[in-house]
């Protein structure tokens, strides 16, 4: 899939990374590992709310990459879009949450 916005992240990347800060990647690559594996929650479930909050940070390299980790472990194609479409609401939900601020400041223009 071609990007214009993005580049496309290489192993050059990754080891320059490391070799800038080796005990913070290293240590980045450890916390990854213990977040992704099985647990209270099995790795299906905690690659579908990686793809749903990697939309919700708008990060394309995790879409890409928890996407693909989500079919690994399983998920379908449904399952991945319902994830999505939950990371659209809860991103319009906090919008709409916020619209609260808005009436404050019409109810005191209003007013004052």
């Amino acid at each position: 899939m071609a990007d214009l916005h993005f580049p496309r992240a290489t192993r050059a990347h990754a080891e320059r990374r490391h070799a800038l800060a080796p005990h913070a990647d290293d240590a980045f690559r450890d916390f990854s590992k213990a977040v992704f594996a099985e647990g209270a929650l099995d790795t299906r479930t905690k690659q579908l709310i990686a793809v749903a909050v990697a939309h919700v940070t708008q990060c394309p390299w995790c879409i890409e990459g928890h996407v693909k980790a989500a079919k690994r472990e399983g998920a379908s194609s449904e399952q991945i879009m319902e994830a999505i479409w939950v990371a659209a609401e809860m991103r319009a939900g906090a919008a709409f949450a916020h619209s609260v601020k808005a009436l404050e400041l019409l109810e005191d223009d209003a007013t004052g």
